[in-house]
C-alpha cells in the first residue's frame, strides 16, 4: 500500500496547523461564520443537525491496521465510541466538538490521514474497487492511478473553488465495482492487444436531484495523458459550469445542456494545448508510483493441505459454507481470499462500527491480512489478503462479534445514509427504515432464497444512500411537513457481468414510514412469483417484465 513521503507529510502537517489557527480565530469571534464556512468545508467539517460532523478521507478505500486503530481511538477520544463508514469509502464522525477538531486532525496526521477536500466545491476523495490489486478479474491495478489523481487534485489552485463538488472514481477490473458511470468523472482502465494501458473516460454521471448516467467522452487515452486529459475536462467545467444556481452547477448538467459532442469538442480543443504539458505522466514517474504500492509477500506454492481442510470445515459447518459463498472473494493468488466483514446487523445503523470493533478488525488485519483493510462502497470492510488456512478461524472471530453475516449482495446488505437522525439536509430518517427491514429480513435461509438484491435508502434527494442505483431504492421526501418515502425499482451501478449502469424508476405515490416494510415485502413476494427459476435475479425480472406487475401488486393491496 502507498506510504507517505516527506512532501506528503509536510503538506498534511501544515494544513493541520493552518486549520488550528483558523478555528481558534473563529471561536474568538475574529472570523465570521461566512468566512469560516469554506475553510471548515475544505477540511471535511460540516455543521449537522445536532453537532459538527467530520468526514475523514480514506483514499481509494485502503487502510492499514495502524490507521484503523487510530480511527478507533479517535472514536473513543473525540466522538461517542463509533464511526460511520460511507458509500464513498470514507469514515464520518457525528459528534466531535468544534474546539477539538484540530487535535483530532493532528492525531490523524500521525498515521498519514487527513480530512482535506472531503467536502466543499472541490475534487473530493477519489474512490475505486475495494478489491483493487487482489481481484481475480482485475486487468489493471487502479491504485497507482488513484494516487496520481489524489496528488494532482489536492490543493490544485485552479480547481479549489469549482461551481460544485466533484467526484472521481477509477476501475480496473472486468466488471465495474467502482460505479464509475455515476460519478462526475469515471475512469475505466483496460489493455489493448499490445498490453498497453488505455483509459476510457466517462463524464457527467451522478445521482442526487438530477440522476444521470455518465457519457463516454475520451476513449482509448494513453495512460501518460491521465492527468492532462482530466485537466482539460476540469477546465471546461470550471469555465462553463453554472455558478448562479447550485442545483444546476454539477458537470452532469453542463454535459446535458451542451450535448456530449459539443462537450467532447470543448475538451479536445483545450487538450490540444496541454496534451504534452507539465501534467504528463512520464514512464519513469508511473513506474515509481507503481513501486510505491508495496504488496505483501504471499505464499507462491499452492497449499493443498489448507485447501483440503477448508473443504472439511465447509462441509461440517453450513453457516461457514454460506459465509464462504457470499462474503469471500476469489484472489489473484489461489492460496488467498478477500474477505468481507459485514457491517449490516440488527440494532446498528448500516456502516457503523464501534471503537472496540475497529480495534478487533485491525488486529485481525495484522494477524490474517498483512496489516491491510479496505472500505467498500456498500459500507462494509474487507480484509484483502487472508490465507485459506485462516478463513475458519477468522470466521469464528467475526461470528462472535456479529460481523459474519453471510449477506453480501443479499437483501439485508442494506445501504443507508445517516438521514434525518443526523443530517440537516435530510427530509426524512433513513436509519429506522433500515432497522425495520433488517428486522423483517433476518433469516439466512430467506436471504439465500431471495437471492441477489440491493436495497438502498436515502434521506433526501442528495442520494448519499445511492437509492437511484438500488434494485429497490427508498427515498425520504417531505410531504406537507411529514416524512414519506418514495420507492424506485430497477436501478443498479453496473457491478455485475454484462450489466450497464441504470437508474431506478419511481413506481408511484409515496408511502408513510410504517408502510415501507410492507411495500418492500410485497415487491419481493411479487418477484418470487414472477421469476422463471431460483437463479433468476430480482433485477433480471424487473428488466424482463417492467414495473407494472409490481405496481399493480403494491397499490392494489394498499389503502
Amino acid at each position: 500500500m502507498y506510504q507517505y513521503d516527506e512532501i506528503d507529510q509536510a503538506i498534511v502537517d501544515a494544513r493541520v496547523a493552518q486549520f488550528r489557527e483558523q478555528t481558534e480565530r473563529f471561536l474568538k469571534g475574529e472570523l465570521s461564520e461566512d468566512e469560516y464556512r469554506p475553510l471548515r468545508l475544505q477540511n471535511g467539517l460540516y455543521v449537522q443537525r445536532f453537532a459538527p460532523m467530520l468526514r475523514v478521507a480514506i483514499p481509494y478505500g485502503v487502510l492499514s491496521s495502524q490507521q484503523l486503530h487510530m480511527l478507533a481511538d479517535i472514536a473513543d477520544k473525540y466522538d461517542r465510541g463509533y464511526g460511520h463508514f460511507s458509500t464513498r469509502q470514507n469514515i464520518q464522525y457525528n459528534w466531535p466538538e468544534l474546539a477539538h477538531v484540530p487535535d483530532l486532525l493532528a492525531d490523524l496526521a500521525t498515521v498519514q490521514m487527513h480530512a482535506i477536500q472531503t467536502s466543499g466545491n472541490c475534487i473530493r476523495n477519489t474512490t475505486s474497487d475495494q478489491y483493487a490489486g487482489v481481484a481475480a478479474d482485475e486487468v489493471v491495478d487502479p491504485r497507482p492511478y488513484c494516487e496520481l489523481i489524489r496528488q494532482w487534485s489536492t490543493f490544485h489552485p485552479e480547481f479549489a473553488a469549482l461551481p460544485r463538488k466533484f467526484k472521481i472514481a477509477v476501475n480496473g477490473a472486468l466488471i465495474d465495482r467502482a460505479a464509475i458511470k455515476v460519478h462526475d468523472i469515471g475512469v475505466n482502465l483496460r489493455k489493448n492487444a499490445q498490453g498497453e494501458v488505455l483509459l476510457d473516460v466517462y463524464v457527467g454521471g451522478g445521482l442526487g436531484r438530477t440522476p444521470i448516467i455518465g457519457q463516454l467522452i475520451g476513449e482509448g487515452i494513453a495512460e501518460r495523458h491521465l492527468l492532462t486529459y482530466l485537466d482539460s475536462v476540469m477546465r471546461v467545467y470550471n469555465q462553463f459550469g453554472r455558478r448562479d444556481n447550485k442545483y444546476k452547477a454539477r458537470i452532469k448538467i453542463l454535459v446535458k445542456e451542451l450535448g456530449v459532442e459539443a462537450f467532447r469538442a470543448a475538451v479536445e480543443a483545450d487538450w490540444v494545448h496541454s496534451k504534452e504539458g507539465p501534467s504528463t505522466v512520464l514512464p519513469a514517474h508511473l513506474k515509481a508510483m507503481k513501486a510505491r504500492f508495496i504488496n505483501p509477500t504471499l505464499d507462491a506454492t499452492l497449499d493443498t493441505a489448507a485447501q483440503a481442510q477448508l473443504a472439511i470445515h465447509s462441509a461440517a459447518e453450513p453457516s461457514f459454507a454460506a459465509w464462504l459463498k457470499r462474503n469471500v472473494v476469489a484472489h489473484q493468488n489461489p492460496n488467498y481470499r478477500a474477505v468481507n466483514l459485514s457491517l449490516k446487523r440488527r440494532g446498528v445503523p448500516p456502516g457503523d462500527a464501534t471503537a472496540s470493533e475497529m480495534h478487533q478488525i485491525a488486529d485481525w488485519a495484522t494477524a490474517f491480512s498483512h496489516n491491510e483493510i479496505r472500505v467498500t462502497h456498500e459500507q462494509n470492510l474487507v480484509l484483502p489478503y487472508v490465507h485459506v488456512r485462516d478463513l475458519f478461524t477468522l470466521w469464528q472471530g467475526a461470528k462472535s462479534l456479529g460481523l459474519a453475516q453471510a449477506n453480501i449482495g443479499l437483501v439485508s446488505n442494506i445501504i443507508a445514509c445517516p438521514g434525518g437522525d443526523f443530517c440537516s439536509l435530510a427530509n426524512a430518517k433513513s436509519l429506522p427504515i433500515a432497522e425495520d427491514l433488517l428486522s423483517r429480513y433476518d433469516a439466512l435461509d430467506e436471504w439465500f432464497d431471495i437471492g441477489e438484491l440491493d436495497i438502498n435508502i436515502s434521506g433526501c434527494i442528495n442520494s448519499c444512500g445511492h437509492h437511484h442505483v438500488g434494485h429497490i431504492g427508498v427515498l425520504g421526501v417531505d410531504k406537507h411537513g411529514e416524512e414519506w418515502y418514495q420507492i424506485t425499482l430497477g436501478g443498479h451501478a453496473g457491478n455485475r457481468p454484462g450489466q450497464q449502469a441504470a437508474l431506478g424508476k419511481v413506481i408511484g405515490p409515496s408511502f408513510k414510514q410504517e408502510e415501507v416494510v410492507g411495500v418492500v415485502e410485497k415487491i419481493i413476494n411479487r418477484y418470487l412469483s414472477l421469476r422463471d427459476s431460483e437463479h433468476e435475479r430480482f433485477i433480471d425480472v424487473v428488466e424482463r417484465v417492467g414495473l407494472e406487475p409490481f405496481k399493480e401488486h403494491v397499490y392494489a393491496t394498499t389503502d
